[in-house]
């Protein structure tokens, strides 16, 4: 009989303790996704933080050739400035408009045979190139991150313990269609 009960026992500890222990698993992994997702962002502000003081530097110098130019400079240099100020999806919409524009300030240069030879320029375009490929490289390990982590908040059983917990889904890092389209620009 004794026996009977401290088997009972041991029962009835492990029936309430596996919910527990449940929810420990399901809680740690849904902050590990988050964790992921959080070092991902890191990655592409770092490349987006690279692109900005790249930005300056080529307008001047494509200023100086392009001087009709004018809007699109201070397009860019206004998409530039409202990106370093925004936070989460608005900061997502004004990368875009800097990556919108930052095209066609490097299409001026075949009007201007003297800016496509200039090596400042020269430098620039190559350093921009790569941060835009890292940028690239870098999104789709964030957007990789935030599927994970959103399958994590949106899956049963888990989506129970994300919405006691206050995870959310977020939103991918991506450009819009609108802002893939080729632009053409004339000089």
């Amino acid at each position: 009989m004794n026996l009977l009960m401290q088997l009972n026992g041991v029962l009835l500890i492990a029936v309430l303790a596996l919910p527990l222990i449940c929810l420990v698993i399901l809680y740690n992994g849904h902050v590990s996704r988050r964790n992921a997702a959080d070092y991902a962002f890191s990655s592409i502000d770092v490349q987006l933080k690279k692109r900005w003081d790249l930005i300056p530097g080529l307008v001047e110098t494509v200023k100086g050739y392009a001087k009709h130019e004018k809007e699109l400079f201070v397009r860019v240099t206004e998409a530039r400035k409202q990106a370093q100020a925004a936070q989460g999806d608005e900061r997502f919409r004004r990368e875009g408009e800097v990556s919108q524009g930052l095209p066609q300030i490097m299409a001026l240069a075949e009007g201007y045979p003297e800016l496509k030879a200039d090596r400042q320029f020269l430098s620039l375009q190559r350093n921009l190139t790569e941060v835009e490929s890292q940028i690239s490289a870098a999104r789709r390990a964030y957007n990789a991150a935030i599927t994970e982590y959103n399958d994590g908040v949106q899956m049963f059983p888990s989506s129970i313990v994300a919405g006691v917990f206050g995870f959310k889904k977020r939103e991918w890092f991506q450009i819009e269609s609108v802002e893939r389209k080729v632009t053409n620009v004339s000089v």
